[in-house]
């Protein structure tokens, strides 16, 4: 064993390919390194970028930053909507927030629990409020108390635009109140309380189009129902 060993290490074979195997194992670490200072993810992490500030960046945006809000898919006066797809839903929302609107306040609601019940949990009581204002003080003071906080859960939902981020967008106002994210919400809220009080059946008609555009009627969600036929009866015969 031990000839051996010493034949081996006196074999100039051997040496030669012990040195071109260290060769490969340099030039391989040499690739390596040179593939880790070009790519840029594995500069900044995987998949990661940095900024000044050592914040990580994912898709140019800042980790943990809130996301830009989104706009309304139509203003609150376009009543007919817009021409697309979903024109004559528009027409059909406008109809019902003139003529019923407790029909396209449940509606809304439907489409944004739906749960069961929901249309009609929400659709008599706002018939019933709409009736008492109607007839003891000449217009639908009432129903409008109830029904703005629909407003506020689609906003939250879909992380749309407030009146005072538009308002602040447009004309520099309002931004002391965009400051604190609390009293931002509150003013948000106070907002849609006043749109729906004084534009009522304009602000029911927006919500509309808007969950129209963006979530399916419950009723489409429904599972097909497999039903399973049993195999007719079976003889067995033999065979002649």
């Amino acid at each position: 064993m031990a000839n051996n060993n010493n034949l081996e290490e006196s074999s100039p074979l051997l040496s030669k390919q012990v040195g071109v195997e260290e060769d490969e194992k340099k030039n391989l670490n040499v690739n390596n390194s040179t593939d880790m200072a070009a790519s840029p993810e594995a500069r900044t992490g995987a998949g990661f970028g940095w900024t000044a500030n050592g914040l990580p960046l994912i898709h140019g945006s800042v980790v943990g930053e809130p996301m830009g809000r989104s706009q309304w898919d139509s203003s609150l006066l376009a009543c007919l909507g817009r021409n697309d797809e979903f024109c004559s839903s528009d027409v059909e929302v406008c109809l019902l927030g003139s003529v019923a609107p407790c029909v396209l306040y449940g509606s809304n609601v439907e489409r944004l629990g739906s749960a069961p019940g929901t249309f009609a949990n929400h659709c008599l009581p706002y018939s019933g409020l709409y009736l008492i204002g109607n007839s003891f003080f000449g217009w639908n003071c009432l129903a409008p108390w109830f029904s703005y906080s629909t407003r506020t859960a689609i906003r939250r939902k879909f992380n749309l635009e407030g009146t005072c981020e538009a308002l602040n967008r447009s004309g520099g106002c309002c931004g002391s109140c965009l400051e604190d994210e609390v009293q931002c919400e509150q003013c948000e809220s106070t907002c849609d309380f006043a749109t729906h009080v004084f534009c009522h059946a304009c602000a029911l008609c927006q919500e509309g189009r808007e969950l129209r555009r963006r979530l399916p009627h419950p009723g489409f969600n429904a599972q097909p129902l497999l039903v399973m036929i049993p195999p007719g009866e079976q003889t067995m015969g033999r065979g002649d």
